[in-house]
């Protein structure tokens, strides 16, 4: 427990047991004990609120702390002691309130830090040893025993299965059964029996590592609303003390203290912090993850919704649609061939071109001498077999393209892509694959019209031609095709003109224009990757469908937010303004204003729920 929160309740129960005393001393006829009682809780109190406000103002910060401070000097003034020390209670109580609101917004969040991995059963010779997982390193090979949370991103090794709990971190509250050589997300959990991980990344450039420093970096956050609701806290202040002026004209120092009582907090400062929280709290659990209060703000805003084209509105995960084989060429053999060779490439078009391979059931031998070109293709041996695989001219080296490829090579101006295959120096297949439209787009696309974005917008780097084909059946205003990263710069600015604007990428040359847009959003994005790391908000479901969801959490909390300070407020000043004409007492207007105070904290909470809950 902090000492700030040891404080807080400190205070509150002085506060509270003051009063009691108070109460007693003045229920066995001791009426001066009784105020003495009441006038020492309200000076603890407001000594403590006075260091309190020394400090905000040495930092430039004016705050409704003020009119607080100035009803319980006043209440000590003029004799109100019962009043001064219910104003103190009810001060601290807020507080302690608040405090409790917000610890229940950020469980989601909090749970995530709680459950960080710190160790993890790595093979080693002789057996297994326990290491800290700062030690892991790419390749090394660890043991993940049941119920045991995955402690860095890795491949299931083996022959076996793993069933993976990743509630945690997608809100996808059924077990995955992961196959071998999947992926498995670090701060998933192990529902099923032990099975053995490789590592493919280090604990720090893992997924839950960037999820931590992500919720670290929300949970010290501050949204603009909020800024902006401590600029208002002058004003209100300065009304504040008009109204208590006029009152005490009317009516002298008892009627202008009640004014001053009934202002003291105000929903202001409790319903934004709290709504804000609760927000991203909800979003959390959605898998979706807000880095601050400013981005759930600017998420609440948005008008355009720009995507990425490959691995945004496409799978990303190119599927073989095609082989073409020279004569005499067995077609499963030749993918047989290809996809042993691709298991020696962790290169997207190898892995998909493996993974073709054994949905056909075909026999993948092992690969020797294996070497990869950068963005060209790879070369290696297989059964005595020298084979080159990958674009056109690194395996054709130079060579015609064969009549019996010639036809088929036309349909890459369709939308696919093409991989050649050559077997000792001859050309022997070609593979042609395509990335497919994710299922959920036309329909996540439809909910996020209906969630008030006005104008969908395809980015992409890949050939008008090829995007014209993937928008066909969705509702997309304009495609911007053909442009490099920083055209898609130019492009989120030019768009940001018809409104907030929200970017949707998933790979590293997204980057730029995620951190351009007033909202960029990592789609599926893993640990300490460039899109994730330049992202306000990473989606951690491989699922467009989060998008709308997202908005809508964030519409909500920031309705929630300005419905409770609304409200508030107007209470607030239909408190003072019966205090101003002498119908409140200070002891009532106490009680009134922490009635508000509960109320808005309570409406604000309502964020944490969905849009249907009551």
């Amino acid at each position: 427990m902090d000492f700030e929160r040891v404080a807080r309740l400190g205070l509150l129960g002085t506060a509270f047991a003051t009063l009691v005393a108070g109460a007693v001393f003045y229920f066995n006829g001791m009426p001066v004990f009784s105020d003495r009682a009441f006038a020492l809780g309200t000076g603890i109190v407001l000594a403590a609120l006075v260091i309190t406000v020394i400090r905000s103002l040495a930092k430039g910060e004016v705050g409704l702390d003020l009119v607080a401070l100035a009803s319980m000097a006043g209440c000590l003034f003029i004799g109100e002691y019962l009043a001064g020390n219910v104003v103190a209670l009810m001060l601290t109580g807020g507080e302690v309130l608040e405090e409790y609101a917000r610890a229940r917004a950020r469980h989601e969040m909090t749970a995530l830090l709680s459950r960080a991995p710190r160790s993890a059963q790595r093979y080693e010779e002789g057996g297994l040893r326990e290491v800290g997982i700062e030690v892991i390193r790419p390749g090394d090979l660890i043991l993940v025993r049941p119920g045991e949370t995955v402690p860095v991103d890795g491949l299931v090794a083996g022959e076996g299965r793993a069933i993976v709990d990743e509630a945690a971190l997608t809100g996808e509250s059924i077990p995955v059964t992961k196959d071998p050589g999947a992926a498995v997300m670090s701060g998933s959990v192990n529902q099923g029996g032990a099975f053995d991980l490789t590592a493919t990344e280090t604990a720090e450039r893992s997924t839950y590592s960037g999820i931590v420093r992500m919720v670290e970096t929300a949970q010290a956050s501050k949204a603009p609303l909020s800024r902006l609701a401590d600029r208002y806290a002058l004003g209100f202040l300065f009304v504040t003390l008009a109204l208590s002026a006029a009152a005490y004209v009317l009516g002298g120092e008892t009627r202008a203290l009640a004014v001053l009582v009934v202002a003291t907090p105000c929903p202001l400062i409790l319903a934004v912090p709290v709504a804000i929280v609760s927000g991203m709290s909800r979003a959390a659990k959605r898998g979706v993850l807000v880095k601050n209060g400013g981005a759930l703000e600017a998420m609440a805003q948005v008008r355009v919704l720009c995507l990425d084209k490959t691995g945004t509105l496409t799978s990303g995960d190119p599927e073989l649609v095609a082989i073409e084989t020279a004569p005499g060429r067995d077609a499963d053999a030749m993918l047989a061939l290809a996809g042993a060779v691709a298991q020696g490439s962790s290169h997207v078009v190898s892995a998909a071109v493996a993974a073709a391979a054994r949905q056909r059931h075909v026999y993948l031998p092992v690969p020797r001498d294996v070497d990869e070109h950068a963005g060209a293709g790879i070369t290696g041996h297989v059964d005595g077999l020298t084979l080159v695989l990958g674009e056109k001219d690194f395996v054709l080296d130079g060579k015609p393209l064969p009549d019996w490829a010639e036809g088929a090579a036309g349909s890459r101006d369709e939308g696919g892509l093409l991989v050649f295959l050559s077997v000792n120096g001859e050309p022997a297949a070609m593979l042609r694959f395509e990335d497919p439209k994710r299922p959920d787009a036309a329909a996540s696309l439809a909910a996020a019209r209906a969630a008030g974005v006005e104008r969908i917008v395809m980015i992409t780097g890949d050939r008008p031609s090829v995007a014209a084909r993937v928008a066909e059946g969705l509702p997309i205003d304009r495609i911007v095709a053909g442009v490099t990263p920083q055209g898609k710069v130019e492009a989120v600015a030019e768009e940001s003109a018809h409104g907030t604007a929200m970017m949707v990428g998933d790979g590293v040359n997204d980057a730029p224009a995620l951190a351009a847009a007033q909202v960029g959003v990592a789609l599926g994005a893993r640990g300490a990757t460039a899109s994730s790391e330049a992202a306000d908000v990473v989606v951690l479901v491989d699922s467009l469908v989060r998008i709308p969801e997202g908005l809508r959490i964030a519409q909500r909390a920031f309705g929630l937010a300005r419905q409770s300070v609304l409200v508030g407020l107007g209470l607030s000043f239909a408190g003072m303004a019966a205090a101003l004409f002498g119908y409140l007492t200070p002891l009532a207007g106490a009680l009134l204003q922490e009635a508000i105070d509960v109320a808005v904290i309570l409406n604000a909470l309502r964020a944490l729920r969905g849009e249907n809950s009551a």
